[in-house]
């Protein structure tokens, strides 16, 4: 895709969200794209691969949870993949510091070399798990917001964000609309881990007919030291 075309549909989506991007940060997001494509082609980083489709269901959807973000919030993006939402929010929010957290080293790789080529700073990658990270004093309670888009159920999910949250901070899970059960089943876990009843937003990604649902809970006590528990035992054992 031709650059000029790119940013012509990238403007378009962003009216809806009422974004506004510079010239210098769509060209960010336009060889973010030429990137992923890039390394896609000898690695698996997504199944998404024609570029209106990353700059819709990657770049457009990342940004759906801006206006819940703070423009220099602390946040860590856990089980990051690819780098979304965590690499958009940072080029729509340069003066946010972004963690960038993956247990896969291959993909660790990727986000690096997004970061050097985009030349974003206060941008770090972490080749880890959330189970052990959030047990780790430079890591536990110190974001203002802990992000993921589709990594695990959401009770498992929330024992991987919460231990990352500072008291006042916030999770932000990216759903579908079919996550009913899942908020249901979760209630016990927040208020194990020391969180605050949930939001839900729900809406279209812009021009599109797919449903998107934000949850939101805010942590009001500190966790548990004993959370998040070992690697593996989460998904086994969810709260």
């Amino acid at each position: 895709m031709e650059e000029k075309e790119f940013k012509k549909i990238m403007i378009n989506n962003l009216k809806e969200l009422n974004i506004e991007l510079t010239d210098f940060q769509l060209k960010q997001f336009y060889e973010y794209m030429n990137i992923l494509i890039k390394w896609n082609k000898v690695m698996n980083l997504t199944r998404i691969t024609e570029p209106k489709e990353i700059i819709i269901k990657h770049f457009i959807d990342s940004l759906t949870i801006l206006d819940n973000i703070n423009e220099n919030s602390s946040v860590i993006d856990v089980g990051t993949g690819a780098g979304f939402p965590g690499i958009p929010i940072k080029i729509a929010f340069p003066d946010t510091k972004i963690i960038l957290l993956d247990s896969l080293n291959k993909r660790i790789k990727f986000l690096n070399e997004v970061i050097e080529k985009l030349q974003l700073k206060d941008i770090n990658t972490i080749h880890g798990r959330a189970e052990d990270y959030g047990k780790e004093k430079n890591h536990r309670e110190k974001y203002d917001i802990a992000v993921a888009r589709a990594v695990a159920p959401l009770n498992v999910l929330l024992e991987y964000l919460m231990p990352f949250i500072k008291i006042g901070g916030k999770c932000i899970c990216m759903k579908g609309l079919n996550s009913e059960g899942e908020i249901l089943e979760s209630k016990n876990a927040i208020k194990i881990l020391g969180g605050e009843s949930i939001k839900t937003k729900d809406f279209y990604i812009p021009n599109t007919d797919i449903k998107r649902r934000i949850i939101l809970v805010d942590k009001i006590k500190q966790t548990n030291i004993k959370y998040p528990r070992k690697a593996g035992t989460p998904s086994k054992e969810p709260l």
